[in-house]
């Protein structure tokens, strides 16, 4: 395919695109989406649901839910007896260990017997027959981060599926510590996971005391001074991140100790029974609204079509209220950045900061209360910056585990916000922390010229890497910063020039499927490669081809399919309803502005929008 797609199919997938985008805004002008259903998430709280009605005078109030959480799981457990994170992915030994769990904690193992038969058969074919050999898997699965390796464990000892002696211990007493010092103390678990550390830690104490008796009493004088942590850095509405998975850990393992009617348990709860959907299952998330929404706003400036909206102003306005103004009681991060929801239960992060920051800059540049805001989330972005000069998600000098370390995609996004053309904060002002970055992404960049990003990959790809979605984010920033001509960007997109599957489109790396998600990240950053307006050349050839790819799909409804390559809490995957249609709205909206006079060219009957 030497010639783009003709305009008019062009134009009215493009189109199609746009509209399901705006029929997605609420009333007020901004977007919340649908995260999928999540097995694990439904397993976990069913599992909570369970010991907590068990534990408290609310026995039987919870039964409809356990019932109808259990009925979900039996009825999307995979082919092969396992389950995966959603009911689009692989199944998993962390899942399926959950669901297994769930069954029996919820005394339903007559019930769904042959449910338990198929799970028990994928683990001991997969994993071992003994569970000593599959809580080994488990913890071989997660490495030295025991984010997700404990909790798992914790829950399928609490149903009696492994024996205490296979759950590693958490030092939860660390928590009493100042919060300025977690970085030094090197925490077996991730920053965002301190509730998991305090209550799971707390829990595997309760089972199986440490035979240091300086240990015992340390944990032991620790008890209360942690709980009270714990309930300091507990949302209103009783969701650590909004996370059903991390809100389940923690509830169930106050209520296996006794504590069950403990405030946070309560409110713990109580966010468990909210969040149920009305199928019985549960999300992994409740939503990423704020990221959405910007995910959306920028997309739309890529193709020129904000100043067609209405309700602009309210949606400026709506983004403004989501800033922080006062330190997080959580991560401790300064004020000045956003959270991926404007729920309760959001942390300012990496990602959802820059993104925002360039929303209201493509909403209201010149608006004063934009600048104040952006002023302040650049001083915010600043301040997270880490000394090997790339970004982290949540807090500054957490290095050593996965998602605490800085990222390729949010270092690039990062970078986006300080190439910026704004006056009042003029690129060269930044110019330190922009050669920093660089510095870092082409440290980062692999031999082959590909990125990997930190929370998004592909189960199709090997190790469940995602380098197309991390290549085409990094390319963005060497594309605002005017450095499309540079080495290490000339070697990105050749790489995905190489990955680009014969049907056109792009998965997560070469020769995975193709998805509508990968493909408009892949294409609308390959738009701006050098020689992509030379006739035949191998990058103008990879554009026609991407194009062509993208409207077939739209044009049979691939709109609808949504793919899971999303990352969230150690390695549990999602998909979003929303990202292939912000994506290809991008990619398809920038392609109408900048090959519309290749268009005509191609297609001399057209006219250029």
């Amino acid at each position: 395919m030497n010639h783009p797609p003709p305009p008019d199919r062009l134009e009215a997938a493009y189109q199609t695109a746009l509209a399901k985008l705006l029929a997605e805004r609420t009333p007020d002008g901004y977007w919340v989406g649908e995260l999928s259903t999540s097995a694990l998430s439904t397993a976990t709280a069913v599992s909570v649901l369970s010991l907590v009605g068990k534990a408290t005078s609310a026995h039987g109030s919870f039964d409809a839910l356990v019932r109808g959480g259990l009925d979900w799981l039996a009825a999307h457990q995979n082919d092969d007896g396992g389950w995966g994170d959603t009911i689009k992915s692989f199944s998993n030994i962390s899942t399926t260990m959950l669901g297994r769990a769930a069954i029996h904690l919820a005394g339903a193992a007559e019930r769904h017997a042959e449910t338990l038969r198929r799970a028990d058969a994928y683990l001991s074919e997969r994993f071992g027959a003994t569970p000593q050999q599959q809580a080994e898997a488990v913890r071989v699965r997660y490495g030295k981060d025991r984010t997700f390796a404990v909790p798992i464990l914790t829950t399928c000892a609490l149903a009696g599926l492994v024996k205490w002696d296979e759950v590693p211990s958490l030092p939860f007493e660390l928590a009493c510590f100042p919060q300025s010092w977690f970085r030094f103390l090197r925490l077996q678990v991730v920053s965002y996971a301190l509730p998991a550390l305090i209550a799971i830690g707390q829990c595997v104490h309760h089972h199986r005391k440490p035979r240091n008796p300086i240990a015992r009493v340390v944990r032991w004088l620790a008890r209360r001074r942690s709980l009270r942590v714990l309930e300091r850095i507990q949302p209103p509405n009783g969701g650590f991140l909004e996370a059903t998975p991390l809100t389940s850990f923690v509830t169930l393992s106050l209520a296996s100790i006794g504590l069950a009617a403990h405030p946070v348990a309560r409110k713990g709860a109580q966010f468990i029974v909210n969040s149920v959907r009305p199928d019985g299952s549960w999300p992994i998330d409740t939503n990423l609204s704020t990221w959405v929404t910007t995910l959306s706003v920028n997309a739309l400036a890529a193709g020129g079509e904000l100043e067609k909206l209405d309700k602009l102003l309210e949606l400026r306005d709506w983004l403004l209220k989501q800033q922080y103004k006062e330190r997080h009681p959580y991560t401790g991060a300064a004020p000045g950045g956003w959270a991926w929801t404007p729920l309760p239960g959001g942390v300012p992060d990496g990602d959802d900061t820059p993104g925002t920051i360039l929303a209201l800059w493509h909403l209201a540049p010149e608006d004063e209360s934009c600048l104040d805001a952006r002023g302040a989330g650049v001083i915010w972005l600043r301040g997270l910056h880490n000394q090997d000069g790339g970004w982290p998600t949540f807090c500054r000098g957490w290095g050593r585990l996965p998602f605490d370390r800085s990222g390729a995609d949010l270092t690039a996004h990062a970078l986006r916000v300080f190439a910026i053309d704004d006056p009042m904060m003029p690129t060269e002002f930044f110019w330190w922390q922009i050669e920093q970055g660089m510095g870092y992404l082409v440290r980062t960049q692999r031999p082959d010229g590909s990125w990997l990003p930190l929370w998004f990959g592909n189960q199709h790809a090997p190790d469940d890497e995602n380098p197309t979605y991390g290549t085409a984010r990094v390319l963005a920033a060497y594309r605002d910063l005017d450095r499309m001509n540079s080495e290490p960007a000339r070697r990105g997109v050749a790489w995905l020039l190489s990955a680009q599957n014969a049907d056109g489109g792009w998965g997560g790396a070469a020769y995975t499927p193709s998805s509508i998600e990968e493909t408009a990240l892949a294409v609308e950053v390959v738009l701006d490669a050098p020689g992509v307006d030379i006739p035949g050349s191998p990058e103008q050839a990879a554009v026609n081809k991407g194009f062509h790819w993208l409207v077939q799909q739209v044009e049979a409804g691939g709109l609808d399919q949504p793919t899971p390559i999303g990352f969230y809490f150690a390695k549990l995957w999602y998909y979003e309803k929303l990202y292939p249609i912000i994506f290809t709205v991008a990619a398809l909206g920038r392609a109408r502005r900048k090959l519309s006079h290749r268009l005509t060219e191609t297609h001399p009957e057209a006219t250029p929008s």
